[in-house]
């Protein structure tokens, strides 16, 4: 195999005609990775992304061949799956103004050109679900919000309905499945690709906790900060470690490293109905 590119937590090879993607314990936050890897991050989030991708089969298409035919280092960790032509644009889908999204909205009283009520506070769930796109910045430099303007600059207007209405609809499913089980998905990130015939097919990673922010229903209140089932509770600690968000990050302490696998594993319990060997 060939090594094709090795991103914050992903490694992605060349194996024929298909790619192996393969995830690492490492964890990323703003958008910087962290020299502290989290045991058993990469099969969980494998493992929670498979299971997304079939929830959600009949919705769109994804791009995995095989969750069982890659190498025998990268077993439990890694996807065979389809080549594809990546979208220049993160496709993000908000359910509830938290994160960036909220630090925007008290700025300027919109999320990424989207206009919202006002007097929204932290965790206030929005009247719909809104797409909130940003750039797909190359390693070492962060995301930035864009406006749909902007995406259809990017990719035409077709593009840019068909990645609105593919992110809304994912967000929306997802939602409604994770609700059944006691989690807020407060939004999420994903990523599309054209297959060779111009299908647009989901890639990369699905509803997990990293590329989305998890809370439990039971105790969700707005107007404060949730408790997190996700790496939110990274970025808090990072947060308040002084740390100004710039390489080389700090290491995390074995107690964070701890509290953040736990959570990952809980999500993942309450999300499959599986108990996490």
């Amino acid at each position: 195999m060939e090594l094709l590119h090795s991103g914050k937590v992903r490694d992605v090879y060349a194996d024929g005609e298909d790619l192996i993607l393969v995830a690492s314990d490492r964890i990323s936050i703003y958008d910087v990775a962290l020299p502290t890897p989290i045991p058993d991050k990469g099969r969980l989030l494998t493992a929670l992304s498979l299971w997304w991708f079939e929830q959600l089969a009949d919705l769109v298409p994804n791009h995995v061949i095989s969750a069982t035919d890659v190498p025998a280092e990268f077993a439990g960790r890694a996807i065979r799956c389809r080549r594809l032509d990546m979208v220049p644009v993160e496709c993000v889908a908000r359910g509830y103004l938290t994160g960036g999204g909220f630090a925007e909205y008290q700025r300027t009283g919109a999320v990424s050109g989207v206009e919202l009520p006002r007097g929204l506070v932290e965790a206030s769930i929005l009247p719909e679900p809104i797409f909130t796109p940003s750039t797909k910045a190359p390693k070492g430099e962060h995301d930035e919000p864009i406006t749909y303007a902007e995406v259809v600059d990017k990719v035409g207007a077709e593009t840019a309905e068909r990645l609105r209405q593919i992110t809304i609809d994912v967000y929306r499913r997802g939602a409604e499945i994770a609700a059944d089980r006691g989690i807020l998905i407060a939004d999420t990130k994903i990523e599309l690709g054209w297959a060779p015939d111009g299908t647009l097919v989901l890639a990369d990673e699905l509803l997990t906790s990293d590329s989305s922010r998890f809370w439990p229903a039971e105790s969700y209140q707005p107007g404060r900060a949730q408790f997190s089932f996700d790496k939110q509770y990274v970025r808090d600690w990072a947060t308040g470690s002084g740390w100004d968000r710039q390489p080389p990050a700090p290491e995390v302490p074995a107690e964070v490293v701890e509290a953040t696998r736990a959570r990952y594993v809980e999500v993942y319990e309450k999300l499959t109905g599986n108990r996490w060997d």
